[in-house]
């Protein structure tokens, strides 16, 4: 039973002990003061102040003093230098993506490696080239290039030179503009909306890209990422194709110029591809047994080399090379701002999936490492390591999954790695870079096509992926096929679109129940899910499982006439009409009525035998809040049952919906009625509907009940 005590309602269980439910009283909070408060502490300048954002702006400063040199040393070496390797065949390869020469990748590993040492939360995230960032940079320039009038065709034979600086300045006018347009895009897509973001707290967005859409674009730009080297594997020269559809259009020009294949490009293709994932296999299935992954893509890379130079594949053979790499640094130059607003709409999409990417990386070490991260930290390291090296010939950056997941399996403790790792990436800038001039393109195209093995593999995972979750499958199917049909960026909006369409869906449709009594207990659950269960006599309990609002208020209220097998509406209708007919028959006399019945079977007849319940509970305990329609969808019911001699009761309503329906006259003005109509258990309130006297309940207004 429930008796009122105050504020406070007291409650007895199945076991007849009393406990008293109390509402806090919450103080009022001036928000307009805490905001004037918070501000007059953001503006404030103290030398405290100062030294803390300082070192939160350099994290370096807080760990680099504590570095315990004898215990990660060693560690941060190897896993540094093991990613170096890695990182120079990559950075070269990752080039083909970006339509850019090589030496521009390797400017970008040195830069944002050193730069992520500095600002990054993260000990183990490995910052720099990512080949979906440098995919969808270089389809934005391709694309400006090609407005322009310019010939987007990179197979042009590479100019002879002894790679210094001074030739490279002497590069056609199409590489130079699409320079100022990468680098350009670059600071744009950085400046804009990472740092941006990073100032406003709005790390939290990351939150709304949910895995399925992640692996569907990651997945679906695999497969343009693998279309866009397939000329390369087979020597064919072809233009690259731009726009939606991009996958489709670059595969009928495939096959329309498959008769032009280089035979010396496909031998080299198929040599290294069959090397390369061999190794990559042999490393996977005795991973445990070594200590650091073998450097098969350095290896493949010296040996492809000394082969075209010795056997001079591209004089003999007309295989497309690398070309002339140039060492040392171009002098700095300010990006090109009048070309930053064509770009802009653009830059949105590629720095939420860089941030993304580095913060679920950076999430996932700190998880495994047990240590945190700050999400808005990131936003900055990510923005900064595009912004400063973008005044140094750089392009856009991203964490990356695999050299991230090498630096943890060789040893890594903190960011010290990154360091070693660039100055491996300087000593090939300074030094070794001339010595990749014969290096073949077909050999690049490998090394990226084999590095997509971990995203192409998705698709062995679709069936399991089914079997857990077939809205999420749907979700994966539909990201994946608009990121590889139409395009990667309406790929990811249309990604993240049907997600949250699919979400309203389930809120519009939810899981609706009739739930019985399990034997001998004080609980409920659904009657079509589990058997043995006990209906109530009298008794409708009726479960919603979503929140109750404006987009599923219709089906509230069909879902609930279906099961409870009545219409409270139509059978208050219907009854009106035949009121309306039997009084005018009465009028005109007899004691028969219309249908021949007499005036007590009239009467009987007037009382529905498919009402087969007295009291209507419903279940809110998965309605995690109500707006305004729901408010009045719920009114509603009340009093349409109520019409019909039908109690409605609430139960396990959590403190906001209460609020809710408070504030919206649910329990009249002065609450007198809500201890009648209000429980915290199922139970209770199927005890209370069985012992109310429903018709002298019903027929007094809610606002004059005294509990």
């Amino acid at each position: 039973s429930l008796e009122p005590c105050g504020n406070a309602t007291r409650m007895e269980n199945s076991t007849s002990s009393c406990f008293l439910m109390e509402r806090k009283t919450h103080v009022k909070i001036n928000r307009k003061e805490v905001m004037l408060a918070k501000l007059r502490k953001s503006c404030s300048c103290t030398p405290k102040k100062i030294k803390n954002f300082v070192m939160d702006f350099l994290p370096v400063l807080q760990w680099l003093p504590k570095y315990q040199c004898k215990e990660y040393i060693w560690g941060d070496v190897m896993s540094g230098l093991v990613i170096g390797i890695i990182l120079v065949p990559q950075a070269i390869a990752y080039s083909l993506l970006a339509g850019l020469k090589p030496i521009y990748s390797l400017y970008t590993s040195f830069f944002a490696n050193i730069i992520y040492f500095l600002m990054g939360t993260s000990r183990h995230v490995s910052v720099g080239i990512f080949s979906l960032i440098s995919l969808m940079v270089g389809q934005v320039v391709d694309r400006e290039l090609l407005l322009a009038g310019f010939d987007l065709n990179d197979d042009a034979p590479p100019a002879l030179g002894d790679g210094s600086l001074q030739n490279d300045s002497q590069s056609n006018t199409t590489h130079h503009l699409r320079l100022i347009f990468f680098f350009s895009f670059s600071f744009f897509f950085s400046v804009s909306p990472q740092v941006l973001m990073g100032i406003f707290r709005l790390g939290f967005v990351s939150m709304y890209l949910s895995e399925s859409v992640l692996d569907g674009f990651a997945t679906g730009a695999s497969l343009t990422i693998l279309t866009a080297q397939v000329k390369y594997l087979i020597g064919i020269k072809i233009p690259r194709s731009q726009g939606h559809g991009m996958l489709v259009i670059t595969w009928i020009n495939i096959f329309r110029n498959i008769s032009q294949a280089n035979l010396c490009d496909v031998i080299t293709s198929a040599i290294c591809i069959v090397v390369l994932v061999t190794a990559k296999e042999l490393g996977d299935r005795y991973k445990h047994k070594l200590k650091f992954p073998l450097p098969t893509e350095l290896v493949v890379i010296v040996v492809a080399t000394l082969v075209s130079h010795y056997g001079k594949l591209n004089e003999v053979y007309a295989s497309s090379v690398s070309g002339a790499i140039p060492t040392g640094f171009i002098p700095p130059k300010v990006p090109n701002f009048n070309l930053m607003l064509r770009v802009a709409v653009d830059a949105l999409p590629l720095a939420i999936v860089s941030f993304v990417f580095t913060v679920s990386l950076s999430e996932m070490c700190a998880k495994k490492y047990a240590y945190t991260i700050r999400a808005n930290q990131e936003m900055f390291a990510v923005g900064f390591c595009n912004i400063i090296p973008s005044f140094f010939h750089s392009f856009a950056t991203s964490a990356a999954l695999a050299k991230t997941l090498v630096k943890t399996s060789t040893g890594c403790q903190t960011q010290v790695s990154g360091v070693i790792s660039a100055m491996v990436v300087l000593l090939v800038l300074l030094f070794l870079a001339p010595l990749f001039y014969s290096l073949q393109k077909c050999v690049l195209a490998c090394i990226i096509i084999v590095s997509l093995r971990g995203a192409l593999r998705k698709f062995r995972d679709v069936p399991a992926r089914y079997h857990v979750n077939k809205v999420d499958t749907l979700v994966w199917v539909v990201t994946m096929s608009a990121s590889a049909l139409i395009s990667t960026e309406i790929g990811l909006l249309v990604g993240i679109v049907f997600s949250m369409l699919c979400i309203i869906v389930r809120t519009q449709r939810p899981r609706t129940a009739l739930l019985g009594q399990i034997q001998d207990t004080s609980f409920y659950e659904d009657d079509l899910e589990y058997e043995n269960l006990s209906s109530v006599p009298k008794v409708k309990i009726f479960r919603f499982e979503a929140p109750l609002y404006y987009a599923n208020r219709n089906y509230f209220l069909k879902s609930l006439y279906r099961l409870t097998n009545l219409d409270p509406n139509l059978e208050a209708a219907r009854r009106k009409k035949y009121e309306k007919k039997e009084k005018q028959h009465l009028k005109k006399g007899g004691d028969t009525t219309a249908n021949g019945l007499g005036i007590t079977d009239t009467i009987l007849q007037l009382v529905p035998k498919q009402i087969d319940f007295q009291a209507l509970v419903v279940d809110c305990s998965s309605i995690s809040f109500l707006d305004t329609t729901g408010v009045n969808t719920l009114k509603e019911i009340l009093k349409d049952y109520k019409d019909l001699n039908i109690s409605v009761l609430l139960a396990c309503c959590n403190p906001s919906v209460i609020d809710s329906l408070k504030r919206g006259g649910y329990f009249g003005k002065d609450f007198g009625s809500m201890q009648e109509m209000l429980f915290y258990s199922i139970h209770n309130a199927v005890r209370m509907s069985l012992h109310l006297d429903y018709t002298s309940v019903v027929t007094q207004p809610a606002t004059e009940k005294k509990p």
